[in-house]
Protein backbone atom coordinates (compact mmCIF):
# COMPACT_ATOMS: atom_id res chain seq x y z
CA UNK A 1 0.00 0.00 0.00
CA UNK A 2 1.28 3.45 -0.92
CA UNK A 3 0.68 6.56 1.20
CA UNK A 4 0.01 9.97 -0.31
CA UNK A 5 3.13 11.14 -2.13
CA UNK A 6 3.15 14.52 -0.37
CA UNK A 7 3.56 12.98 3.12
CA UNK A 8 6.48 10.65 2.42
CA UNK A 9 9.06 13.33 3.26
CA UNK A 10 7.32 14.55 6.45
CA UNK A 11 9.19 13.94 9.71
CA UNK A 12 7.46 12.25 12.64
CA UNK A 13 7.11 14.65 15.57
CA UNK A 14 9.67 13.91 18.30
CA UNK A 15 8.45 14.75 21.81
CA UNK A 16 10.81 15.28 24.72
CA UNK A 17 12.33 12.14 26.22
CA UNK A 18 10.01 10.62 28.89
CA UNK A 19 11.38 10.68 32.45
CA UNK A 20 10.66 6.98 32.97
CA UNK A 21 12.71 6.06 29.91
CA UNK A 22 15.67 8.17 31.02
CA UNK A 23 15.61 6.65 34.51
CA UNK A 24 15.56 3.17 33.04
CA UNK A 25 18.27 3.78 30.43
CA UNK A 26 20.71 5.62 32.68
CA UNK A 27 19.94 4.03 36.02
CA UNK A 28 18.91 7.34 37.59
CA UNK A 29 16.56 7.71 40.55
CA UNK A 30 15.78 11.40 39.99
CA UNK A 31 15.09 13.02 36.63
CA UNK A 32 13.88 16.57 35.98
CA UNK A 33 12.09 17.12 32.70
CA UNK A 34 12.57 20.66 31.35
CA UNK A 35 11.99 19.81 27.70
CA UNK A 36 8.28 20.20 26.96
CA UNK A 37 7.30 23.50 28.61
CA UNK A 38 4.95 21.80 31.06
CA UNK A 39 3.81 23.53 34.25
CA UNK A 40 6.17 22.46 37.08
CA UNK A 41 3.46 23.34 39.62
CA UNK A 42 0.93 20.90 38.22
CA UNK A 43 -2.61 22.17 37.99
CA UNK A 44 -5.30 23.74 40.15
CA UNK A 45 -6.53 21.58 43.08
CA UNK A 46 -10.02 22.16 41.66
CA UNK A 47 -9.11 20.07 38.63
CA UNK A 48 -8.73 16.84 40.62
CA UNK A 49 -12.21 17.23 42.08
CA UNK A 50 -13.66 17.96 38.64
CA UNK A 51 -12.07 14.82 37.17
CA UNK A 52 -13.24 12.68 40.09
CA UNK A 53 -16.79 13.91 39.53
CA UNK A 54 -16.63 12.68 35.94
CA UNK A 55 -15.49 9.15 36.74
CA UNK A 56 -19.05 7.90 37.08
CA UNK A 57 -19.73 9.16 33.52
CA UNK A 58 -16.79 7.40 31.89
CA UNK A 59 -19.12 5.19 29.81
CA UNK A 60 -20.87 8.20 28.27
CA UNK A 61 -19.81 10.20 25.23
CA UNK A 62 -18.72 13.76 25.94
CA UNK A 63 -20.67 16.81 24.85
CA UNK A 64 -19.46 17.16 21.27
CA UNK A 65 -20.13 20.89 21.30
CA UNK A 66 -18.54 21.40 24.75
CA UNK A 67 -21.42 23.75 25.60
CA UNK A 68 -20.58 24.42 29.25
CA UNK A 69 -16.88 24.94 28.62
CA UNK A 70 -17.60 27.10 25.59
CA UNK A 71 -19.83 29.35 27.70
CA UNK A 72 -17.16 29.58 30.42
CA UNK A 73 -14.36 30.46 27.98
CA UNK A 74 -16.58 32.94 26.10
CA UNK A 75 -17.37 34.72 29.36
CA UNK A 76 -13.71 34.67 30.40
CA UNK A 77 -12.56 36.20 27.11
CA UNK A 78 -15.51 38.51 26.47
CA UNK A 79 -16.47 36.90 23.14
CA UNK A 80 -19.53 35.04 21.85
CA UNK A 81 -19.81 31.24 22.13
CA UNK A 82 -19.99 30.92 18.33
CA UNK A 83 -16.49 32.39 18.12
CA UNK A 84 -14.87 29.40 19.85
CA UNK A 85 -13.86 25.91 18.74
CA UNK A 86 -12.15 23.25 20.87
CA UNK A 87 -9.58 20.68 19.86
CA UNK A 88 -7.43 17.94 21.35
CA UNK A 89 -4.83 20.57 22.15
CA UNK A 90 -4.42 23.64 19.95
CA UNK A 91 -2.51 21.23 17.67
CA UNK A 92 -5.82 19.80 16.52
CA UNK A 93 -7.18 23.26 15.79
CA UNK A 94 -4.15 23.79 13.53
CA UNK A 95 -5.00 20.51 11.81
CA UNK A 96 -8.63 21.58 11.37
CA UNK A 97 -7.67 24.97 9.92
CA UNK A 98 -5.43 23.22 7.39
CA UNK A 99 -8.15 20.70 6.54
CA UNK A 100 -10.83 23.38 6.13
CA UNK A 101 -8.95 25.99 4.12
CA UNK A 102 -6.07 24.55 2.10
CA UNK A 103 -6.42 23.38 -1.49
CA UNK A 104 -3.49 21.68 -3.16
CA UNK A 105 -1.05 24.35 -4.33
CA UNK A 106 -2.18 27.05 -1.90
CA UNK A 107 0.62 28.88 -0.13
CA UNK A 108 1.06 29.41 3.59
CA UNK A 109 3.65 31.57 5.31
CA UNK A 110 5.43 30.90 8.59
CA UNK A 111 8.71 31.70 10.28
CA UNK A 112 11.65 29.37 10.33
CA UNK A 113 12.12 28.27 12.94
CA UNK A 114 8.77 28.02 14.68
CA UNK A 115 6.22 25.47 15.86
CA UNK A 116 6.54 22.66 13.29
CA UNK A 117 2.87 21.66 13.18
CA UNK A 118 1.95 24.62 10.96
CA UNK A 119 4.10 23.31 8.14
CA UNK A 120 3.34 19.68 8.89
CA UNK A 121 -0.43 20.02 8.61
CA UNK A 122 -0.29 22.39 5.64
CA UNK A 123 1.81 19.98 3.62
CA UNK A 124 -0.46 17.05 4.44
CA UNK A 125 -3.18 19.03 2.63
CA UNK A 126 -0.87 19.72 -0.33
CA UNK A 127 -0.21 23.38 0.50
CA UNK A 128 3.17 24.97 -0.17
CA UNK A 129 5.02 26.26 2.91
CA UNK A 130 6.87 29.55 2.49
CA UNK A 131 9.33 29.82 5.35
CA UNK A 132 10.73 33.23 6.30
CA UNK A 133 13.89 33.22 8.45
CA UNK A 134 13.69 34.66 11.94
CA UNK A 135 15.45 37.97 12.50
CA UNK A 136 17.33 38.08 15.81
CA UNK A 137 15.22 35.14 16.92
CA UNK A 138 11.85 36.76 16.25
CA UNK A 139 9.33 36.86 13.40
CA UNK A 140 10.36 39.18 10.57
CA UNK A 141 6.88 40.53 9.84
CA UNK A 142 7.92 42.89 7.01
CA UNK A 143 9.59 39.96 5.21
CA UNK A 144 6.58 37.75 5.86
CA UNK A 145 4.31 40.45 4.45
CA UNK A 146 6.53 40.73 1.37
CA UNK A 147 6.14 36.98 0.85
CA UNK A 148 2.34 37.23 0.51
CA UNK A 149 1.06 36.44 -2.99
CA UNK A 150 -2.34 35.86 -4.54
CA UNK A 151 -1.94 32.19 -3.59
CA UNK A 152 -1.40 32.87 0.12
CA UNK A 153 -4.13 31.42 2.33
CA UNK A 154 -2.74 31.54 5.89
CA UNK A 155 0.05 33.33 7.77
CA UNK A 156 1.07 31.74 11.06
CA UNK A 157 2.50 33.93 13.86
CA UNK A 158 3.63 32.12 16.99
CA UNK A 159 3.66 34.72 19.77
CA UNK A 160 5.72 34.03 21.87
CA UNK A 161 7.61 32.03 19.31
CA UNK A 162 8.46 28.44 20.00
CA UNK A 163 11.38 27.61 20.27
CA UNK A 164 13.03 31.03 20.70
CA UNK A 165 10.58 32.55 23.21
CA UNK A 166 10.63 35.97 21.54
CA UNK A 167 7.55 38.12 20.87
CA UNK A 168 6.10 40.26 18.13
CA UNK A 169 5.20 43.61 19.70
CA UNK A 170 1.86 45.39 19.49
CA UNK A 171 3.19 48.09 17.16
CA UNK A 172 4.77 45.49 14.86
CA UNK A 173 1.56 43.47 14.68
CA UNK A 174 -0.55 46.61 14.18
CA UNK A 175 1.50 47.58 11.15
CA UNK A 176 1.35 44.06 9.74
CA UNK A 177 -2.42 43.75 10.15
CA UNK A 178 -3.01 47.10 8.47
CA UNK A 179 -1.20 45.89 5.36
CA UNK A 180 -1.97 42.17 5.04
CA UNK A 181 -4.85 41.45 2.61
CA UNK A 182 -8.18 40.68 4.28
CA UNK A 183 -8.39 37.52 2.19
CA UNK A 184 -5.41 36.04 4.07
CA UNK A 185 -6.06 34.34 7.41
CA UNK A 186 -3.67 35.40 10.16
CA UNK A 187 -3.34 32.79 12.90
CA UNK A 188 -1.94 34.15 16.16
CA UNK A 189 -0.72 31.24 18.26
CA UNK A 190 -0.81 32.48 21.85
CA UNK A 191 -0.15 29.22 23.70
CA UNK A 192 1.94 31.00 26.35
CA UNK A 193 0.07 34.32 26.56
CA UNK A 194 -1.09 33.83 30.16
CA UNK A 195 2.51 34.01 31.35
CA UNK A 196 3.10 37.47 29.91
CA UNK A 197 2.76 40.77 31.75
CA UNK A 198 4.41 43.17 29.33
CA UNK A 199 2.89 46.31 27.85
CA UNK A 200 4.52 45.61 24.48
CA UNK A 201 2.81 42.23 24.09
CA UNK A 202 -0.29 42.40 21.87
CA UNK A 203 -3.44 40.74 23.19
CA UNK A 204 -4.86 38.93 20.20
CA UNK A 205 -8.40 39.45 21.47
CA UNK A 206 -8.14 43.15 20.61
CA UNK A 207 -7.77 42.27 16.92
CA UNK A 208 -10.87 40.09 16.64
CA UNK A 209 -13.34 42.98 16.47
CA UNK A 210 -11.31 44.77 13.78
CA UNK A 211 -10.22 41.89 11.56
CA UNK A 212 -12.44 39.04 10.40
CA UNK A 213 -9.34 37.21 9.13
CA UNK A 214 -7.72 36.77 12.58
CA UNK A 215 -7.86 33.43 14.42
CA UNK A 216 -6.33 32.98 17.88
CA UNK A 217 -4.96 29.71 19.20
CA UNK A 218 -4.82 29.10 22.94
CA UNK A 219 -4.36 26.04 25.12
CA UNK A 220 -4.95 24.55 28.55
CA UNK A 221 -1.69 22.58 28.26
CA UNK A 222 0.69 25.25 29.54
CA UNK A 223 -0.10 27.54 32.48
CA UNK A 224 -3.30 25.61 33.29
CA UNK A 225 -1.30 22.36 33.55
CA UNK A 226 -3.62 20.07 31.57
CA UNK A 227 -1.10 18.83 28.99
CA UNK A 228 -2.04 15.16 29.41
CA UNK A 229 -5.74 15.85 28.83
CA UNK A 230 -5.15 17.44 25.41
CA UNK A 231 -7.47 20.42 25.20
CA UNK A 232 -6.98 23.74 23.44
CA UNK A 233 -9.11 26.12 21.42
CA UNK A 234 -9.39 28.60 18.61
CA UNK A 235 -11.16 31.97 18.66
CA UNK A 236 -12.24 33.89 15.57
CA UNK A 237 -15.08 35.35 13.55
CA UNK A 238 -18.24 33.18 13.72
CA UNK A 239 -18.14 32.50 9.95
CA UNK A 240 -14.54 31.31 10.13
CA UNK A 241 -15.15 29.18 13.22
CA UNK A 242 -18.18 27.60 11.54
CA UNK A 243 -16.01 26.53 8.59
CA UNK A 244 -13.44 25.01 10.92
CA UNK A 245 -16.20 23.28 12.87
CA UNK A 246 -17.40 21.59 9.70
CA UNK A 247 -14.25 19.44 9.59
CA UNK A 248 -14.06 18.75 13.33
CA UNK A 249 -14.32 15.11 14.33
CA UNK A 250 -17.28 14.28 16.61
CA UNK A 251 -16.51 14.04 20.35
CA UNK A 252 -12.96 15.29 19.80
CA UNK A 253 -12.48 16.42 23.41
CA UNK A 254 -13.21 14.18 26.39
CA UNK A 255 -15.54 14.65 29.34
CA UNK A 256 -12.51 14.72 31.64
CA UNK A 257 -10.77 17.41 29.58
CA UNK A 258 -13.84 19.61 29.39
CA UNK A 259 -14.57 19.37 33.12
CA UNK A 260 -10.92 19.91 34.04
CA UNK A 261 -10.56 22.92 31.74
CA UNK A 262 -13.65 24.58 33.20
CA UNK A 263 -12.35 24.04 36.74
CA UNK A 264 -8.87 25.27 35.82
CA UNK A 265 -10.26 28.41 34.22
CA UNK A 266 -12.10 29.34 37.40
CA UNK A 267 -9.02 29.19 39.67
CA UNK A 268 -7.53 32.60 38.95
CA UNK A 269 -5.37 32.51 42.08
CA UNK A 270 -3.50 29.43 40.84
CA UNK A 271 -2.83 31.13 37.49
CA UNK A 272 -1.55 34.25 39.27
CA UNK A 273 0.75 32.08 41.39
CA UNK A 274 2.14 30.27 38.33
CA UNK A 275 2.73 33.52 36.45
CA UNK A 276 4.60 35.07 39.37
CA UNK A 277 6.70 31.98 40.06
CA UNK A 278 7.58 31.70 36.38
CA UNK A 279 8.74 35.33 36.35
CA UNK A 280 10.94 34.68 39.39
CA UNK A 281 12.35 31.57 37.73
CA UNK A 282 13.14 33.40 34.51
CA UNK A 283 14.88 36.18 36.44
CA UNK A 284 16.99 33.62 38.34
CA UNK A 285 17.99 31.73 35.19
CA UNK A 286 18.90 34.95 33.35
CA UNK A 287 21.04 36.05 36.30
CA UNK A 288 22.86 32.72 36.37
CA UNK A 289 23.37 32.69 32.60
CA UNK A 290 24.95 36.12 32.86
CA UNK A 291 27.26 34.81 35.57
CA UNK A 292 28.21 31.92 33.28
CA UNK A 293 28.71 34.38 30.42
CA UNK A 294 26.08 32.70 28.26
CA UNK A 295 23.60 34.43 25.99
CA UNK A 296 19.92 33.72 25.52
CA UNK A 297 17.02 35.09 23.52
CA UNK A 298 14.63 37.36 25.42
CA UNK A 299 12.10 34.98 26.99
CA UNK A 300 8.43 35.77 27.49
CA UNK A 301 6.81 32.36 28.02
CA UNK A 302 7.81 29.58 30.41
CA UNK A 303 10.98 28.57 28.55
CA UNK A 304 14.25 30.10 27.42
CA UNK A 305 16.58 29.37 24.49
CA UNK A 306 20.20 29.40 25.66
CA UNK A 307 23.29 29.44 23.48
CA UNK A 308 25.79 27.32 25.41
CA UNK A 309 28.58 27.68 22.86
CA UNK A 310 28.88 23.89 22.80
CA UNK A 311 27.47 21.40 20.28
CA UNK A 312 23.81 21.06 21.26
CA UNK A 313 23.72 17.29 20.95
CA UNK A 314 26.69 16.95 23.31
CA UNK A 315 25.18 19.38 25.82
CA UNK A 316 21.85 17.55 25.66
CA UNK A 317 23.54 14.23 26.33
CA UNK A 318 25.71 15.62 29.13
CA UNK A 319 22.71 17.14 30.92
CA UNK A 320 20.68 13.98 30.35
CA UNK A 321 23.30 11.91 32.16
CA UNK A 322 22.90 14.27 35.11
CA UNK A 323 19.14 13.73 35.15
CA UNK A 324 18.14 16.95 33.38
CA UNK A 325 16.06 16.61 30.20
CA UNK A 326 16.12 19.68 27.95
CA UNK A 327 15.28 20.23 24.28
CA UNK A 328 18.44 20.05 22.20
CA UNK A 329 18.86 22.74 19.58
CA UNK A 330 20.35 20.17 17.21
CA UNK A 331 16.76 18.98 16.72
CA UNK A 332 15.61 22.55 16.01
CA UNK A 333 18.43 23.82 13.76
CA UNK A 334 20.07 25.80 16.56
CA UNK A 335 23.39 23.90 16.65
CA UNK A 336 24.79 25.30 19.92
CA UNK A 337 21.58 26.07 21.82
CA UNK A 338 19.21 24.32 24.18
CA UNK A 339 15.60 25.18 25.01
CA UNK A 340 14.87 24.91 28.72
CA UNK A 341 11.53 25.02 30.51
CA UNK A 342 11.41 27.25 33.58
CA UNK A 343 10.88 24.89 36.50
CA UNK A 344 10.38 25.33 40.22
CA UNK A 345 13.19 27.11 42.06
CA UNK A 346 14.64 23.78 43.16
CA UNK A 347 14.55 22.45 39.59
CA UNK A 348 16.07 25.66 38.21
CA UNK A 349 18.94 25.49 40.69
CA UNK A 350 19.62 21.85 39.82
CA UNK A 351 19.60 22.74 36.12
CA UNK A 352 22.11 25.56 36.61
CA UNK A 353 24.40 23.30 38.66
CA UNK A 354 24.26 20.61 35.99
CA UNK A 355 24.77 23.16 33.21
CA UNK A 356 27.85 24.63 34.87
CA UNK A 357 29.36 21.16 35.31
CA UNK A 358 28.53 20.20 31.72
CA UNK A 359 30.12 23.38 30.39
CA UNK A 360 33.35 22.59 32.22
CA UNK A 361 33.32 18.98 31.00
CA UNK A 362 32.64 19.84 27.36
CA UNK A 363 35.20 22.65 27.24
CA UNK A 364 37.78 20.29 28.76
CA UNK A 365 37.18 17.85 25.87
CA UNK A 366 38.07 20.55 23.39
Amino acid sequence: MQPKSNIIHLPVYEPGKPMEEVKRELGLTEVIKLASNENPFGTSPNVKAAIENEISNVSLYPDGAAVELTAAVASHLGVQPNQIIFGAGSDEVILMIARAFFHKGDETIMATHTFPQYKHNAEIEGAVSIEVPLKDGKHDLPAMLAAVTERTKVVWICNPNNPTGTIVTRSELDEFMQKVPSSVMVVLDEAYCEYIDDAEYPDGLAYLSKYKNVVLLRTFSKIYGLASLRIGYGVGHPDVIRSINQVREPFNTTRFAQAAAKAALEDKEFIRFCREENAKGLAYIRQELERLQLTAYPAYGNFIMVDTGCPADQMFDSLLRKGIIVRGGHKLNFPTSIRVTVGSQEQNEKFITALETSLQELKTRV
